[in-house]
């Protein structure tokens, strides 16, 4: 945002902010990246590749192209810049976190923020009649946008947690709410000695049994499926959760934790892994990080970011006493907790 611009350039800019976010779906549906992969095309030849309407295609290409996700050419071509990379498919690819927040129940759920502002409930539920992991049972093709979106967000946080936490001195490790075991698995190879437990919903199994395959470690990692409400996997030495509590308001949040403390060993550590919300809101990366995470809970689950104070406080109505707060590169910190 250009904020050398007069103030009412500012806000327009701001206010109009949604016309790239419905560019980058469309951009991300049709698979434009993958077609500039082999280097810059023609805006008849991509239409041609993509069904779609040249005159069309070419003006929504140029509003990406004015926001960064693309570049014209001089000849009038158009051709990746790193953002656009982010969007091509495959290993470690942004696409589907880019699918995943600009989709259309997303967007319909922001659609009514005026509903969560005057009530304190998730838009989305009043939306849809479901709550967010509901509607996403009833939507198998979001749903599978959902877990490899936050594939990808874990594989990078993976390696940020793996780098600034010790983990060596654990023997099992249950990851609960782990779904596809990404976290997990980058823990893992970072630690040989240590085994773990990916703990989620039966639907994801597939995904997560493909993931510790594919990472070769079949004989130091299993997928168990459950509902974290009712009970996690016992005889951790830590249990960690990963982006699970802020979905949750703190009634269930308790719960959730509770149920950790039940099944841990009486030394075993609580470790939480999420962004810690700033005491004050400025302008800076951090900030508007947060800010923006916290919304999307309000919106989208019901759940929200929690600043230290706020998780001192989970801790303790959970039985646990907050040891310390280890920041990472990944603009999350390892929330740590003993049994009180």
């Amino acid at each position: 945002m250009d904020t050398q611009l007069p103030p009412p350039a500012v806000l327009y800019q701001l206010a109009t902010g949604h016309y790239v976010s419905h560019a980058i779906y469309a951009a991300a549906k049709l698979g434009i990246a993958d077609l500039l992969g082999t280097g810059p095309q023609r805006c008849d030849d991509l239409a041609k590749a993509t069904g779609t309407h040249a005159p069309a295609l070419r003006r929504v290409l140029r509003l990406l192209a004015s926001a960064g996700v693309f570049a014209e050419t001089e000849d009038g071509r158009f051709e990746l810049t790193p953002v656009g990379s982010c969007l091509q498919s495959g290993p470690g690819s942004f696409r589907p976190v880019a699918l995943l927040f600009t989709s259309p129940g997303v967007r319909a759920a922001w659609g009514d923020l005026l509903h969560s502002v005057r009530t304190g409930e998730p838009a989305l539920s009043h939306v849809f009649g479901v709550g967010s992991f509901e509607y996403f049972a009833q939507h198998p093709e979001e749903a599978a946008v959902f877990d490899e979106a936050m594939g990808a967000f874990t594989a990078m946080v993976a390696i940020a947690v793996a780098a600034a936490y010790d983990f060596s001195r654990f023997g099992t490790i249950i990851d609960v709410g782990g779904g596809e075991g990404a976290l997990l698995a980058g823990i893992l190879r970072a630690n040989p000695a240590l085994r773990g437990v990916v703990f989620d919903m039966p639907r994801v199994a597939e995904g997560a049994n493909e993931t510790i395959a594919a990472a070769g470690l079949g004989d130091r990692c299993e997928f168990v499926g459950g509902d974290f409400f009712e009970a996690v996997p016992g005889g951790g030495d830590a249990y960690i959760l990963k982006h699970v509590i802020h979905d949750w308001d703190d009634a269930r949040a308790v719960r959730i934790l509770r149920n950790c403390r039940r099944a841990m060993k009486a030394e075993g550590k609580l470790l939480i892994v999420e962004g810690v919300y700033p005491e004050r809101i400025d302008q800076s990366v951090a900030s508007r990080g947060a800010a923006a995470n916290d919304v999307n809970m309000l919106v989208c689950t019901g759940g929200r970011q929690r600043a230290e104070a706020e998780f001192r406080a989970l801790f303790d109505a959970a039985g646990f006493e907050l040891t310390r707060i280890v920041p990472t590169q990944a603009m999350s910190s390892v929330i740590e907790g003993v049994r009180a």
